[in-house]
């Protein structure tokens, strides 16, 4: 039985399902500043077809067919990121309605009391206020979210929580570089409660879920994100974590190496790697594909002959956030033929294309 494992102690299996959302407090505030920006591109003519392959134009239906039977309504997945009950930005995937307008309609599934209100499982929130009002132009790569008055009515303690859920439920989207808040069309260079700075735009690469961490030192430091696990009741899912490591360490071996370290004690994230597991070689880079070499602490399924599929998905989330990653490879002391718990050799593992879906 595979156990998953939080600061090296085991603690009971898990067994991965999907998860989702979020919700808001109050506390107001005015914060207008310059005048709007014009010139915006429109969404809908952003990501039409060729931005977005998923998105479909409506198609014409007889209101009447031979069998009387109504339109079914298309869908499509999508990844929102809402808070779980333990406060982190998580993503989840939802099936949402296909629609062109797929900018402004994340951020709607991310308002509290919206239309993603009866798909919230137990323990997760919606980010944005009842009753904001959203919508989204895109210029250049910037996504430019523009909030009604209401946006600003939210709990001071959520705000960062609430920038990093809106910045990376839009940055899904390979046409979205960066994000830009606006509030009633006025550019908003900090956020309206506790002035967290937002300045020209943020993007994935202000991290997500902030560890404090050692390292104070953030010139000299760099973010790292990395995928650990955790639980709500019998579900388990991936948590993105950002940690600041040396600015001079190899990306690569740094993530692998803060991964293996474990979540932070003060959370409640968990880890499926066993103590002792170690980097036997630095990571490879070739085409694409990082090749890790672990030493034989790596295989804890089928009496320590196999990885286990946790283990192989954390580390293609963590390293596939490393621009060029594309695919991960294992091998233990050399040897290529890894086993999965599944019995099979373990592939090049890619990242999934949405992420807590309940399967990979």
């Amino acid at each position: 039985m595979r156990k998953v494992l939080r600061k090296g102690v085991p603690i009971l299996a898990f067994t991965m399902l999907t998860m989702t959302a979020c919700s808001f407090g109050s506390n107001e505030t005015t914060n207008e500043m310059d005048t709007p920006p014009t010139n915006y591109v429109e969404e809908d003519e952003s990501l039409g077809l060729e931005e977005d392959p998923e998105q479909v134009p409506d198609e014409e239906v007889d209101e009447g067919d031979e069998l009387g039977e109504e339109a079914v309504e298309e869908s499509t997945q999508r990844e929102l990121y809402l808070i779980d009950a333990n406060g982190l930005v998580v993503p989840q995937t939802l099936e949402l309605p296909k629609t062109q307008s797929v900018l402004r309609q994340s951020l709607e599934y991310l308002v509290e009391g919206g239309p993603v209100t009866d798909m919230l499982p137990s323990g997760f929130r919606a980010v944005i206020p009842a009753g904001t009002e959203v919508d989204v132009n895109l210029k250049d790569g910037i996504a430019i979210a523009d909030f009604s008055n209401e946006f600003k009515e939210y709990d001071p303690n959520q705000e960062k929580q609430i920038l990093e859920a809106i910045t990376w439920t839009l940055t899904q989207f390979e046409s979205v570089d960066s994000v830009q808040i606006n509030i009633n069309g006025y550019k908003q260079d900090t956020m309206p409660v506790n002035d967290t700075p937002i300045g020209e735009g943020l993007s994935r690469a202000n991290g997500i879920n902030m560890e404090t961490g050692s390292v104070t030192d953030v010139v000299n430091s760099k973010g790292v994100t990395l995928y650990f696990l955790a639980q709500n009741g019998e579900e388990t899912y991936y948590v993105p974590v950002t940690r600041r490591v040396s600015l001079g360490a190899d990306s690569l071996t740094a993530a692998v190496t803060e991964l293996l370290k474990g979540p932070a004690h003060e959370t409640q994230l968990l880890t499926d790697f066993r103590q002792g597991v170690e980097l036997v070689e630095e990571p490879m880079y070739e085409n694409g594909t990082v090749t890790l070499d672990f030493n034989e602490a790596l295989l804890s399924q089928m009496q320590s002959t196999a990885v286990s599929s946790d283990v192989l998905n954390m580390l293609a989330l963590t390293l596939t956030e490393q621009e060029g990653v594309e695919k991960v490879a294992v091998t233990v002391n050399g040897e290529a033929n890894v086993l999965t718990e599944s019995g099979k050799v373990a592939e090049p593992v890619s990242r999934p294309s949405l992420v807590n879906t309940g399967s990979y």
